[in-house]
């Protein structure tokens, strides 16, 4: 019975131990860093208003801009955003390695405590030093009041933050950053088509990328119904436009289509169900479908493209998943099977000289 009894107090010490950490952990804070889209994104309406970007600073050999260096900053993502997902396609596409932009990667479901790099060796940046992705925009900027987001581009020279804008981001990779480049990587960002991938750009991302959050966040139901037809409407369309061309600009791959795919990957795993846009499935589209499966051929896009991350970070930690229960389904081999887009189109080429 002693030993029982000093056994039980034994694990009662623990528990208690364990219930102070979390406690701790619950009350880490990081300055004036938020790490919930509850404080200051759900206005009066029950709409949700995705914060600014506060580390704009372009790229670029113009005074005041960052400068375009070979080992200077790190980019920090998690496979679970499509803003950071993004970023690694087109680094991949473009052949721009981790000896020019470095990568850190943290846990695909957010704590209490924002972004963490729980899947390093002792739970730390192994280059930044920090546990929680808040600590370097707070001492980045001590007055800073947002989240702390990803993408996330660091000056490791500096130790700060000096971007977050992935409005922008991929552009850069896609003109500055052209000494990086592989031979014979594709253009994604032409000249000739940059006022047109500006304007679909803007619609994809108010009416697909972030229209997708508006109608999940909501927290009115007049709110989600609108954005839920805004998305679905937008897909009508865009099912129209891949009907007749292989990408969105016809036989070139561009930025547009990234942007795009990092949506439509997410779909059904993650918005269809987690986010009520349940009209229907990525699948029902034959266009959008195919396109979409033809992407995900790409190297790039598979290699960048983590379903299971997808699935975690969506769908645990989740108000309406409690219990933290991980959906078995949906099944993903489906993005293996074959595409028409071949049929259709000819040969898939990235670029002249480059065919998959």
């Amino acid at each position: 019975m002693a030993e029982f009894e000093v056994s039980a107090c034994s694990l009662a010490d623990r528990r208690k131990k364990k219930e102070a950490e979390s406690k701790a952990e619950k009350n880490t804070s990081f300055g004036k860093v938020v790490t919930t889209e509850k404080k200051g994104e759900i206005a009066a309406n029950g709409a949700f208003v995705r914060q600014k970007n506060r580390f704009t600073t372009p790229f670029g050999d113009k005074e005041g801009e960052l400068p375009v260096e070979a080992g200077r900053y790190r980019l920090i993502w998690t496979p679970l955003c499509p803003w950071a997902t993004r970023q690694r396609i087109v680094l991949k596409l473009l052949g721009i390695g981790e000896d020019v932009i470095s990568v850190g990667t943290v846990a695909p479901v957010r704590t209490e405590n924002g972004w963490e790099f729980s899947l390093d060796e002792g739970g730390k940046d192994p280059v930044l030093g920090i546990r929680y992705l808040p600590e370097i925009y707070a001492a980045t900027d001590p007055d800073y009041t947002g989240r702390a987001t990803v993408p996330t581009i660091v000056d490791v020279k500096k130790g700060k933050v000096v971007n977050n804008d992935y409005h922008r981001l991929t552009n850069y990779w896609e003109t500055v950053w052209k000494p990086f480049w592989k031979e014979g990587a594709p253009d994604l960002y032409p000249h000739a088509l940059r006022l047109g991938i500006d304007a679909l750009n803007e619609i994809l991302f108010n009416e697909i990328n972030n229209g997708v959050y508006k109608a999940g966040f909501a927290e009115s139901q007049e709110e989600y119904e609108k954005n839920y037809h805004l998305v679905f409407d937008r897909l009508d369309w865009l099912e129209e436009r891949l009907a007749d061309r292989r990408f969105l600009f016809g036989d070139v791959l561009t930025d547009s289509d990234v942007r795009l795919y990092v949506t439509l990957a997410r779909f059904d795993t993650a918005y269809y169900f987690g986010f009520r846009l349940n009209e229907r499935r990525l699948r029902d589209y034959p266009n959008l479908w195919n396109y979409a499966k033809e992407l995900y051929s790409i190297p790039a896009f598979r290699e960048s493209t983590d379903f299971d991350a997808i699935k975690r970070g969506y769908l645990l930690g989740a108000s309406e998943n409690p219990d933290n229960i991980l959906p078995d389904g949906p099944d993903q081999s489906v993005w293996d099977e074959p595409n028409d887009r071949t049929a259709k189109f000819g040969p898939l080429k990235l670029t002249p000289a480059d065919e998959v």
